[in-house]
C-alpha cells in the first residue's frame, strides 16, 4: 500500500523551520516529513545512491491534505479542510515528532448554506502584528490574530476559491479561480484595486482558462500567472510590462526574488527569468507539475522544489539542482 501511495504522492507545501535548519514538507495524504539541513547538505559519499528521506514525521491530518504551510517563532503552522494548526518545532525536530499533537488549532466556519467546510489553500504570516492572512476555498480571506487564535475579519470579493496571497507591508494580493487578482489595503481593510489578467488578450490563453494561481508583488511590479501567461505588470499603472513566453499549461508558482523571477507550474521544470522575459535558468524537477517553491539565504542558501512527485528537488546554487530528496 505504502508504494502504491508514494507512486501517486504530491507534495502541495513547504516551509523552513525558524533558523532554518529543517525544511518541512506536506503531501496529499496528511503527512508531514522534516529534513535536517544540515545533514542533508553535509559532504556525504558519492557511492550512497540511496535518495535521502526524513529526519521526522508525522501524520498530521490523515487522509486529508495538508494544503499549506509557514512558520511562526515557535510554530510550524499548517492548513487543511476546515482547519489551522500550530505546532511546536522543538517537539517536531524531537524524537517526539511522530506523537506530537498541535498546540493550537483555529476553525474555519462552514459555509452556512452548504455546511461544508472550506479548503485552507494559502497562508502568509506578518510578524509585525503576528496574524495570519488566509485564503480559503470559500473565496474568503480569513484576518486572524495568533495572540487570541481568533478570526478577526473577513475580506470579501472573489466570487471563487483563492489560491495564492501575497503580503508586503500593509498591502495583500490575493488571487482566485475567478480570473482576477485582487489588492487589499489591510489598514483601511479594503479592496483597493482588481485586475483581469484573462481581459488582456496578449496575457489571455483561454484554452487553460482564466484562473489565477501565483500572484508575488513589491513596490513597483507584480507577477501573476496561472491559465492566464506569466505576466509582470507596473503597479502605478496596472499595465502589463512583461508577458513571459514559457511552455507550461499553467502557472502554480510565481515569485519575485532579488533581481530575478522564478517561476513554476504544469511543467517539469522551473523558470528563473529576467524582468524583460530572459531565461537565466531552466532547472529540471522530478515532478510533472510543481505546486511548491520556497528558499532561504542563511543560515544555508537553498531552494526547495516539490510537486507531483515523491521528490523533492534542492538546490544550493538557484541555476541548477544539486541533490533529490524523498518525502517518504
Amino acid at each position: 500500500m505504502l508504494n502504491h501511495k508514494l507512486f501517486y504522492n504530491t507534495v502541495l507545501s513547504q516551509t523552513f523551520s525558524p533558523e532554518g535548519n529543517h525544511l518541512a514538507a506536506g503531501n496529499i495524504y496528511g503527512d508531514i516529513s522534516i529534513f535536517d539541513l544540515t545533514k542533508v547538505l553535509a559532504p556525504h559519499k558519492v557511492e550512497d545512491s540511496e535518495l535521502q528521506g526524513p529526519n521526522y514525521r508525522l501524520t498530521a491530518y490523515p487522509d486529508q491534505h495538508v494544503e499549506s504551510m509557514l512558520t511562526t517563532d515557535n510554530f510550524l503552522v499548517t492548513g487543511t479542510i476546515g482547519e489551522i494548526s500550530g505546532w511546536d518545532w522543538k517537539v517536531l525536530t524531537s524524537s517526539k515528532a511522530a506523537k506530537t499533537k498541535p498546540s493550537w488549532v483555529v476553525q474555519i466556519p462552514a459555509n452556512k448554506d452548504s455546511y461544508e467546510k472550506p479548503d485552507v489553500n494559502f497562508m502568509v504570516y506578518s510578524k509585525s502584528n503576528n496574524t495570519l492572512y488566509v485564503g480559503c476555498g470559500d473565496n474568503n480571506i480569513y484576518v486572524i490574530t495568533l495572540e487570541e487564535g481568533k478570526i478577526l475579519r473577513t475580506l470579501q470579493g472573489h466570487t471563487d476559491y483563492i489560491h495564492c496571497l501575497s503580503l508586503a507591508g500593509s498591502q495583500l494580493a490575493s488571487c482566485s479561480e475567478d480570473g482576477s487578482v485582487r489588492l487589499w489595503d489591510l489598514r483601511k481593510k479594503e479592496n483597493t484595486n482588481i485586475l483581469n489578467p484573462h481581459m488582456v488578450d496578449k496575457v489571455a490563453r483561454p484554452k487553460f482558462g482564466k484562473w489565477i494561481g501565483a500572484v508575488d508583488f513589491t513596490e513597483d511590479w507584480l507577477l501573476c500567472g496561472g491559465g492566464p501567461s506569466l505576466s509582470l505588470w507596473h503597479m502605478r499603472t496596472m499595465e502589463p510590462a512583461t508577458v513571459f513566453d514559457l511552455s507550461d499549461q499553467g502557472i502554480h508558482v510565481a515569485r519575485i526574488y532579488e533581481e530575478r523571477i522564478i517561476a513554476a507550474g504544469a511543467a517539469p521544470h522551473v523558470n528563473h527569468l529576467t524582468y524583460q522575459g530572459e531565461t537565466l535558468a531552466k532547472v529540471p524537477t522530478s515532478s510533472n507539475t510543481v505546486y511548491s517553491i520556497v528558499y532561504q539565504e542563511t543560515p544555508q542558501k537553498v531552494l526547495s522544489i516539490a510537486g507531483s512527485s515523491n521528490n523533492l528537488d534542492l538546490c544550493t546554487n538557484f541555476n541548477y539542482r544539486e541533490m533529490t530528496l524523498k518525502f517518504a
